[in-house]
């Protein structure tokens, strides 16, 4: 989730450039012997990122804050295998260099990938040239942001060695008591819906699905497309929510909010205005995935209601007064919101399209 309004560590505090240096050198990555120079990018409370350059050799390094969550260096080295096991792979993503779980090195787990030559609609001011005024070419970026889940699902997790990354097993069977034991952690107030999206959710498993591979987080914000048109998906980034379970959950995600031509597209944190309609995203993610969609409801509700969980534990932090990410205060609504959509849309859906 994003760490806006959070406090970041300074390049100094999280990067020693000698014994990066030293330690890329056992990596036998390029450079070897020449200075390295570290620049922040980005980051908060989960995880901080900066350029590493050393000659011609120019990599991204993302670990934890300094002051490491409880955690997080175990989800820096899962973020690394996912990547690492997508390699070689058609789903963009930054490719995997090499990891370090030594935390002699810098004090935590970390790794290293490839820079992405790309842009963030969390960025940019509205949409950047051309897509700001040609809405065929926006269009694209619909289109090429289902893509990525649509690709990411048909990757044969077991051969690229992700047995054991995830409990496929019972996965939904597991989901709506999982969520609320991790709601009982923290709960503070009341959420109008919770039990009506739960009951549903409990009694509308899908009927069939194949496990997968599940970025987890997938939306606008995780997605970097490269400059210009047409468009096309650069990388899809932050993989720190990713796990093997049902693929479909990532299309949820995405649907989640999705409005239609004809209908406010202006009222979610990027513009959809010349973005594809429900059924053509969902026509495209089916024909590149080969998985059915008939039943896409069931995985709205659910990333709805997991949504209005995931935001509450950030929330409540800030509500106790425990939290250092005071931008949080604003999901506030947003929880209530979230949830009660998941309750609504259970109480009128009718599975398949």
């Amino acid at each position: 989730m994003s760490d806006q309004g959070a406090t970041v560590d300074t390049t100094d505090d999280a990067v020693n450039p000698e014994r990066l240096g030293r330690w890329m050198d056992t990596q036998d990555l390029p450079g070897r012997g020449q200075p390295v120079t570290c620049s922040f990018i980005s980051g908060g409370t989960s995880n901080v990122i900066f350029r590493i350059q050393r000659g011609d050799f120019v990599s991204v390094l993302r670990r934890p804050p300094v002051k490491v969550p409880t955690g997080r260096n175990e989800t820096m080295l899962r973020e690394y295998r996912v990547l690492n096991a997508l390699n070689g792979t058609d789903v963009p993503h930054p490719e995997a260099y090499a990891v370090c779980d030594e935390l002699n090195v810098l004090g935590a787990a970390f790794y290293l990938m490839s820079e992405i030559d790309g842009w963030s609609p969390m960025n940019t001011d509205g949409w950047p040239a051309p897509f700001d005024t040609d809405l065929d070419a926006r269009f694209g970026l619909g289109i090429q942001l289902v893509d990525g889940p649509a690709r990411l699902s048909r990757v044969d997790w077991r051969a690229r060695g992700l047995e054991g990354f995830g409990k496929p097993d019972n996965f939904h069977d597991r989901q709506v008591d999982r969520w609320l034991a991790h709601l009982d952690a923290f709960k503070f107030r009341e959420l109008p819906g919770l039990e009506e999206a739960s009951d549903w959710l409990r009694n509308h498993k899908p009927s069939h699905w194949e496990p997968g591979i599940i970025h987890g987080d997938y939306q606008f914000a995780n997605a970097m497309f490269n400059h210009g048109a047409p468009a096309r998906l650069a990388a899809m980034v932050d993989w720190e929510m990713s796990t093997v379970g049902d693929p479909l959950l990532d299309l949820g995600w995405v649907m989640n909010g999705w409005t239609n031509p004809g209908e406010d597209r202006t009222k979610g944190y990027v513009d959809l205005t010349g973005m594809p309609s429900a059924d053509q995203m969902l026509d495209h993610y089916a024909t590149v995935s080969g998985r059915s969609v008939e039943e896409i409801d069931y995985y709205v509700i659910l990333a709805r209601f997991k949504l209005a969980i995931v935001l509450e534990g950030g929330y409540a932090r800030v509500v106790s007064g425990t939290s250092d990410n005071p931008g949080m205060a604003a999901y506030g609504p947003v929880v209530l919101d979230s949830m009660l959509g998941a309750a609504e849309l259970a109480s009128t859906t009718k599975l398949g399209r």
